[in-house]
This record gives C-alpha cells, structure tokens and sequence, in this order.
C-alpha cells in the first residue's frame, strides 16, 4: 500500500503596490496582497518595514514577506526582526535568491522523487504531494547528497512563494501560507494544513525529525487518516475539490507526481552521503553489525512501559537474504548471555504463539542489499522483541546492520493512531516478499 502527504499551502512575496505611503496602507492593497490586519498589525507592518530599510540599505523584502515573520512572532516587532535579519543572512549565505533560475533539477531526482504540484486546495492554496512511502530517502542521499537534498528542498519552497504569488493575483485576495516543514525557521507562517494520508509507519520517525522544527500551533494544522476513509466525510473532500482528488488515491485526477521506487545503485555517487555517525560498521557508529550462519538468529529485546511509545528499526542487509518479524509477550523478557544467535528466547522457552506470546508485525524476507524502516506503536506494556533469522544457505553468514529507537508516548499524543490501522508494517520500498513463518521456530 502506498502512503502519501499532501501539503495545503497559503503566502506570497509579491512587490509592495499601492502603498498611500510608509505610515499607511491603502485598504484594497491590504485585502488583494495581505489578508485581514488590525490597527495595530498594520502599524507594527510598517514599523519592521522601516527598520528593515534602514538596516539593509536597500532593497526590502515584501510586505507579505515581513508580515510572515511578524506572524511567526505574534506581531513582536523587535523579535521579528531579529528572526527575518538571522534568514536574510541565511538566503545570502545559501543563494537563495538565485536559486529558481539556477537550479538544474538532477536526472535522479527527476525519476525517483515522488513529490510535486497539484493544483489547489478548497481555499486556493498550492497543493503539494509527497509520496512519502514511496521515497528512498537513502538512494537519493546516497546520490546526490545532504547538499542536493537540501538544494532541491529549497527550490520547492521558492516555487511555492512564486505559486502562491500568483494564486494571489488570480483569486484577488491574499493566499497566505504553504509548508514545508523543514525549513520552517526560513519559511515561517507558510502552513496552511498538512493532509496525510494512509500514514506510512515509517512515519514517526520522520515526524520525531519534523517536529523538532515546529510549534504546537503548527502540529495542529496535521491532519491524519488511516485505510480509506480519507474519501469519506470528513476526509480530504472537505479540502480537495473532488475533481481534484489524485488519481493514486482513488479520485478522477491525473496526477503528474512521480511514484518514486528504489534507486538503482548504479546512479549512487561515491561520497555523496555517509550513514549517520559515520560508516555503519565503525566503532563509534548507532548501528550494530551482526552475522550469523544458516538458521541462527539475533534477537533485541524491548521492555515498554510508556503505552503508545513508538518503537522504530532501521537496518540493512549487507549479504544474503534475512527474515524479520516483531512479536510481543506480556512476561519481563531478558535474553540469557548464552542465548544470542543460538536460537530463540522463546523457543529455548518452549513458548507457544497466541499462548504465550503474538506476533505484532508479519514476518519479511529481507534481500541482499535492501534498506528497511519502520515503526510499531507499541499499545501495551510488555517485552517487544525484533527478531531477525539468516536465510543463507548452508556455510555462509548473511549480515546486518541495524539500529533501534523506542520514541515517547508524549511526542505524538495519539497522532499515530492511524498507523496501527495500516495494513503493513515494514516499508512498500523493502516488502518485496514476506517470509512463510516468523523466525521463531
């Protein structure tokens, strides 16, 4: 199944136009560009205008720009500008400026990003789709670095100040705000709400990342669904047109967004990206490499007692085919000191599946070379064990790296209960073939 973000966007950076003159603005101006102001808005407006002036010398963000920056500070005029002046810094520093007409989007992003434009929402905003479950994060790092990552992510954002720029001019009112969340520090007030749909459960960790960059306000304007009722009331048509519902998810419009996929390692770019903390196999690195012969078994034991934590995983298989599952048992589970990759805890235990314990993830056969994410919300107290079992054939280790997280119940407040309605568990990029049992026996 595929999961998918939409982003409902709202703000323009359009030039300032009739303006009576820098202690007032003409009432229309304020309606067609800006959007509602109070008195005192539209003094403390012309007041960050005017020091702004004064500190660059010369050419001023626009009016739609400067009130972003005072909104993100609930109209504080000194804090305001202390925020635009660090990004100002930050768009010379980045290029920012050039960056539309410069910009030469690489072939693989070209194939394998699975985000783009399309059309508007029910308010006029820019829609942006990101193919969320379908994107390989670590292909494309892999092959054009943190840096491109970061230059592409910059292009979307300047499109959609240009979109919004023109849905402004073509509605005659002001169009205020889009997202991407993670520049926000550079791009504030730019969300108008983010619709995610068939929430992937790799999705916790991205949002462990994401929500780091905002504000409470900010994760209000998330929204989630799970299976399929985001095309029942309540759902995406109370902020889609319904002629405008993406084809992938079941609506009449053709959407021109690529489906993303794996990227082939033949495009991968030597030093493009290292794992985090360095090569995944070093001394100092979060992951652990093991390998282990036909048949054995490595096994992680996790004891929750935070309801609702989230427990994600991240590996790869660095040689041979390995199958992967999760169960959970009730009992305070330890493994012994000479029970790693001699088997499993609860075969020496001689435990019974749905006696003794449950699986709470289906069973993958992982292959040679795959990349696998994902995430359980682990509802109940108990042990909760990642089990993985080598597939390799007789006189041969398969190998692995791998790395484990258990996130607070408290940073997602119920938010990813749509992930437990989810039909798979493991990332749609690795589940190309599930395993026939869970390695347990």
């Amino acid at each position: 199944m595929e999961e998918e973000i939409l982003h409902g966007s709202k703000n323009s950076s359009s030039t300032d136009k009739c303006v009576n003159n820098q202690f007032t603005l003409d009432s229309e101006y304020i309606r067609r560009h800006l959007g509602e102001l109070t008195p005192v808005q539209e003094s403390r407006l012309l007041q960050l205008r005017k020091w702004i002036a004064d500190l660059q010398k010369g050419k001023v963000p626009s009016d739609t720009t400067l009130l972003r920056f005072l909104r993100a500070r609930d109209f504080n005029v000194e804090k305001a500008r202390e925020m635009l002046s660090q990004s100002l810094l930050w768009r010379k520093k980045h290029q920012v400026d050039r960056i539309l007409c410069e910009y030469e989007t690489p072939e693989v992003v070209r194939q394998y990003f699975p985000g783009g434009w399309h059309h508007h929402d029910k308010d006029g905003r820019p829609l942006y789709i990101l193919r969320l479950g379908q994107m390989d994060v670590k292909g494309l790092l892999k092959s054009i670095g943190e840096d491109g990552l970061m230059k592409l992510t910059l292009h979307v954002c300047e499109e959609g100040l240009k979109l919004l720029e023109e849905s402004s001019a073509e509605n005659e009112r002001a169009i205020t705000a889009w997202s991407l969340l993670v520049v926000e520090a550079n791009y504030p007030e730019t969300m108008g709400r983010v619709l995610i749909v068939r929430a992937p459960r790799v999705f916790p960790i991205l949002w462990t990342i994401v929500s780091t960059f905002i504000d409470e306000n900010t994760r209000s304007k998330f929204l989630f669904y799970g299976g399929k009722d985001y095309l029942q009331p309540g759902g995406l048509l109370d902020y889609i047109p319904s002629d405008l519902i993406p084809d992938f998810l079941g609506g009449p419009c053709k959407s021109f967004v690529h489906e993303g996929g794996l990227v082939p390692k033949s495009l991968y770019v030597a030093g493009a990206f290292t794992e985090r903390d360095g090569d995944p196999l070093s001394e100092d690195s979060v992951y652990r490499s093991v390998s282990l012969g036909k048949g054995q078994i490595h096994e992680v034991v996790v004891v929750n007692r935070d309801p609702h934590s989230v427990l994600t995983w991240d590996f790869d298989v660095l040689r041979h085919d390995v199958a992967f599952c999760v169960f959970r048992t009730d009992q305070d589970l330890a493994p012994l000191e000479d029970e790693e990759n001699s088997g499993s805890l609860v075969q020496r235990r001689g435990w019974a599946e749905g006696h003794h314990y449950s699986r709470v993830e289906p069973a993958l056969l992982c292959h040679d070379g795959e990349s696998v994410q994902g995430s359980h919300v682990m509802v109940e107290e108990g042990s909760y064990v990642l089990q993985w079992r080598s597939e390799a054939e007789p006189h041969r280790h398969a190998q692995l790296v791998y790395f484990h997280e258990t996130l607070a119940s408290h940073h997602y407040k119920g938010s990813m209960s749509s992930l437990q309605s989810g039909a798979s568990g493991f990332s749609v990029l690795s589940g190309k073939s599930a395993a026939s049992s869970c390695p347990s026996r």
